[in-house]
């Protein structure tokens, strides 16, 4: 099923429209109706009822994202919504780290006295806690240095900052934010290949297929790094999927 991603945006923000002085291009873009004048709509062609929001010269036309760049807008927020939820799951885990440094022994302590307590539970159950995965790596982080998870807690903290950053600014689609998020995501796919050979997993698999079709589609679709004719290519596609679109379809030869 094809999505319609102009009239799907006029239906939540309304309509854009916009009277230009060129008396060849107004006439197409206007008409008189038994019930007022309508003007054509910049992002879904529809003519709407009612005086337009603009006038002046062609070019001064506000450039409404419509089209291929409405679908890349949607998928730039998405990974934006990705972006922000990853970067607060990151900070309170860095806050939990911090927290465990400051009280190290006395949650070794409770955990070792439930560890006792649930240890008969679940050898009747024929698994061995003492030689559980899990634990050993919980035992093995109470070995930790109270500087060390310091320094752990603040590196996660900058890891969130760079991943909270990336989704503010992939939701209002800035340009520097799409160069952030190729340049941060392609630095740590070679850590996470490296986790998925020493254990995979669904999860680790998902998260670096998303990475690595985030980063190629980034780069090529938004044209980074001089890629399919650079910014100056993308910005001619942005002006021709708003205003010359219309114009074209209106009949007006520009």
């Amino acid at each position: 099923m094809t999505i319609d991603w102009d009239r799907r945006t006029c239906a939540r923000k309304g309509h854009v429209t916009y009277a230009p002085d060129d008396p060849r291009l107004r006439i197409r873009l206007h008409a008189e109706t038994a019930l007022g004048d309508v003007w054509r709509c910049l992002r879904c062609g529809d003519f709407v009822l009612g005086e337009p929001h603009g006038s002046g010269p062609a070019a001064d036309a506000p450039l409404v994202p419509r089209g291929k760049v409405l679908r890349d807008l949607f998928i730039l927020r998405f990974l934006a919504i990705e972006r922000a939820v990853r970067g607060v799951f990151i900070v309170l885990v860095a806050v939990a780290v911090w927290k465990f440094s400051n009280s190290q022994d006395a949650v070794r302590r409770l955990f070792n006295a439930n560890l006792d307590v649930f240890r008969p539970v679940f050898r009747h159950f024929h698994y061995d806690l003492d030689h559980s995965p899990v634990v050993g790596s919980i035992q093995k982080a109470f070995g930790y240095k109270h500087s060390t998870l310091l320094v752990v807690a603040a590196l996660l903290l900058a890891y969130a900052l760079i991943e909270l950053v990336e989704a503010v600014g992939l939701w209002y689609a800035k340009r520097w934010a799409e160069y952030l998020t190729v340049v941060a995501t392609a630095a740590f796919l070679p850590l996470e290949i490296y986790e998925l050979t020493e254990k995979v997993s669904y999860l680790k698999i998902a998260t670096l297929v998303l990475n690595v079709l985030a980063v190629l589609y980034i780069a090529l679709a938004k044209r980074l790094f001089g890629l399919r004719g650079g910014r100056r290519a993308f910005e001619e596609e942005r002006h021709s999927a708003s205003l010359m679109e219309v114009e074209e379809s209106a009949g007006v030869t520009v």
